[in-house]
């Protein structure tokens, strides 16, 4: 027996869980889970909903922008903040657990101005990854409302076009840029801003999709959905390497660049079992 409702039904679910708030904040950070959940909220709960955007380097470029003028267009009350995570030695030693760090500074930020509900973009899907941000978000009282209604990352998206989220609900993942640094790497504002300027050369070469730029110990790797890598001629990725090589070199960063397959998480080293 399935154990979890039907899209339907969870829907229902949700919107009857938002609609119980007195007050609630979401933290949205601009991808497709937390911007739809902030749509949601709001449209149910007006002003009694307050949006957290936290401005960042590792924030993927855009964000900011997109949530602004959805929340413009929807009449969102939208706050930006500093979370300061880059402040904190913790989080720019870059260790396994890094996210957990981000996340304790990024729910402390908005503690410091909100003493309602907080509920996250945390969907069912998200339950079964390496999440160590889900341990700041118990710690800090966070609300995941998928999660409580039975929603995963395709409910998501389906409640995202229902809801006129076209656009949204077709975004790629962009985790924070940070997740692009090999664990132990420092996270340091110029490596963001290399992996951004490299990602936005894949996006206008290649168009959007599942596609990174991946800071190892000893190389860079343009990681490339298979059709895409298959799609490339020699001599097509070859240049496509140069011109990154070049965008790197620009940021201080002299590392060999190769193309190579999308893998999903492929920075995080966890220690070799014993």
């Amino acid at each position: 027996m399935n154990p979890y409702p039907s899209g339907s039904e969870a829907v229902a679910r949700l919107r009857a869980l938002l609609a119980g708030f007195d007050r609630l904040a979401v933290a949205v950070s601009g991808g497709v889970d937390s911007t739809t959940l902030g749509v949601l909220a709001h449209r149910l709960l007006g002003r009694r909903l307050l949006l957290f955007h936290a401005v960042s380097p590792a924030v993927p470029r855009g964000a900011a922008e997109r949530l602004q003028e959805l929340a413009r267009r929807e009449g969102a009350a939208l706050r930006l903040l500093d979370a300061g995570e880059l402040a904190d030695p913790r989080y720019r030693a870059n260790p396994l657990d890094r996210c957990y760090f981000c996340k304790t500074n990024l729910y402390t930020a908005i503690r410091r101005v909100w003493d309602g509900p907080v509920a996250s973009g945390t969907n069912r899907d998200d339950l079964g990854d390496f999440r160590p941000g889900l341990r700041a978000a118990a710690e800090a009282g966070v609300r995941h409302p998928y999660v409580e209604a039975g929603l995963d990352k395709p409910a998501v998206r389906a409640l995202a076009r229902a809801l006129g989220l076209a656009e949204l609900a077709e975004l790629p993942a962009s985790p924070c840029l940070a997740s692009r640094l090999e664990t132990g790497i420092p996270v340091s504002p110029e490596r963001l801003a290399a992996v951004a300027a490299v990602e936005q050369l894949l996006e206008e070469r290649l168009g959007p999709g599942d596609q990174r730029c991946r800071i190892r110990a000893d190389r860079v790797e343009l990681e490339l959905p298979e059709s895409r890598l298959t799609a490339l001629d020699e001599a097509a990725g070859a240049a496509l390497a140069a011109a990154a090589a070049a965008i790197l070199v620009e940021h201080g960063l002299d590392l060999p660049v190769r193309l190579a397959p999308y893998r999903r998480g492929s920075t995080f080293l966890r220690p070799a079992a014993r």
